[in-house]
Parts: structure tokens; sequence; C-alpha cells
């Protein structure tokens, strides 16, 4: 299931608030999720709508990224990559309030198996620094349990709010892949989903858009308890998938 090779792990700085920063983070996270002229697609949210758009040029992704955050959007990226035919829908440009975004059915290959930690709150507001350090002391865990079971490293990123993990896989788009992903989400949800900290079990499916590592995550309003933070690429498997 997971990519047989081990690398090391490289731990990234963490970038101050500065406009050409903010663009390297985001272009160093689409680097590491994608391989060289890979299409991902950016769907950003807010209440004004939905914006989408198909890119093989990822510092044009990176600078509209950018743009889209300091906006107030929420900024996401497909996690898995999208056939190259789908450029032809917006090609390295966003548009708004697109006719269609991606399905399961359009993602090339699984590259990637998520998992969300995310801390229990009341939907649509931030987390609290002690439910944030809650879900990434639940990921350690995880990560521990996981390591000793022969899982490869991780990338490891803090969403704003919680914890991820992401496995680097090499799984078909099919049936198969997706019960595989499922199983596994079940298993890691029956044993660290306690208390505070929940396993996101609903993440399995290929087109997954997932936070763009860089960018915010704004959730209601920024208040002194719960402010907005931005997402964070923390540790990066040192292996291609």
């Amino acid at each position: 299931m997971v990519d047989g090779q081990r690398g090391q792990s490289t731990m990234l700085r963490r970038l101050p608030d500065d406009p050409d920063e903010k663009i390297g983070e985001i272009l160093r996270t689409v680097h590491t999720l994608r391989r060289p002229g890979e299409v991902a697609e950016i769907r950003a949210f807010s209440g004004r709508g939905t914006i989408s758009g198909y890119f093989d040029d990822y510092q044009e992704l990176a600078r509209h990224a950018t743009e889209l955050d300091d906006k107030g959007y929420q900024v996401y990226v497909t996690l898995n990559p999208v056939l190259p035919a789908l450029l032809a829908r917006s090609e390295n440009r966003l548009e708004w309030r697109p006719n269609a975004t991606t399905k399961d059915g359009d993602v090339v290959k699984r590259a990637w198996l998520p998992v969300d930690l995310d801390p229990v709150r009341p939907s649509g507001i931030s987390a609290s620094e002690p439910e944030r350090q809650a879900a990434i002391q639940r990921a350690t865990e995880m990560k521990g349990f996981l390591t000793a079971k022969g899982y490869p490293d991780p990338l490891d990123a803090d969403s704003g709010n919680g914890a991820h993990l992401l496995y680097p896989v090499n799984l078909p788009n099919d049936a198969k892949g997706l019960d595989l992903v499922n199983r596994v989400l079940a298993a890691l949800d029956f044993v660290f989903s306690a208390g505070a900290v929940s396993v996101d079990t609903s993440v399995a499916n290929s087109a997954r858009i997932w936070k763009l590592y860089g960018t915010t995550a704004p959730k209601g309003d920024s208040t002194r308890d719960r402010p907005h933070r931005r997402s964070r690429l923390l540790r990066a498997p040192g292996m291609v998938h």
C-alpha cells in the first residue's frame, strides 16, 4: 500500500508573513505534493462564491493562491494529480463560479493517503491553542504507531486548526484503492478518535481537495482565544512518490 522507499525527512523552516515568503512556502508545498508537470486544481471559497483554476505552472499557482489568501478566501488544492486535459477548463488562471471542478474520475492516481486530525469543537470556528495542541499530540502518537508497523515517514503539517499526516502511496484510482484507504482511515479512527480529537474518515475520495499549506485557515471570526492561523508544511518526506 505505502511506497516502499524510505528516506530521511527534511525539516522546513517556518516563514514570516511576507508576501514573497508566503509565495515561496506555497510553492514549496506544491512541489512537495506534485511531480513536475502534473496538473493541480486550486479551489477557493468565501461568502462571495467559489473560484477554481487548473495549473501546471506552479509559480502562477502560488501567485494566484497568495492573492486569494490575502482576500480572505479559504484556499485548497487537489491532493492527487488530475488529468492534463483539465487544463483546458482554465489554464494557469482562475475562473469565478466554475461550471465544473475535479471529480473522482478525473484523477490520474492516488499519490497520498491523507489523515486529518481535528479537535472536537463547534463547527464554523477556529481551534483554541489547547485544542490545536491536542490534535498535534495525537498526530505524534499516530505517527509513532504507524512507523512501528513499517509505514514510511509522512508529510507532517499544521492545518491551522489541527494536524495533518500525508503518507506517500502509489495506488490506482479505482474501487480497490478507495476501499483500502477507507479501511485504513476507519482503523485509525477506531484507535485514535477519542476525547478532544477525531480522525476525519470523510477524506478518502481521490478528488479530495486539501488545505494548501502556506495559506490561512479562516473559520469564523479571528478572536484572541480562537485566532486565524496560517497552515504550515512542517516536515516533508525525503522521497519522491
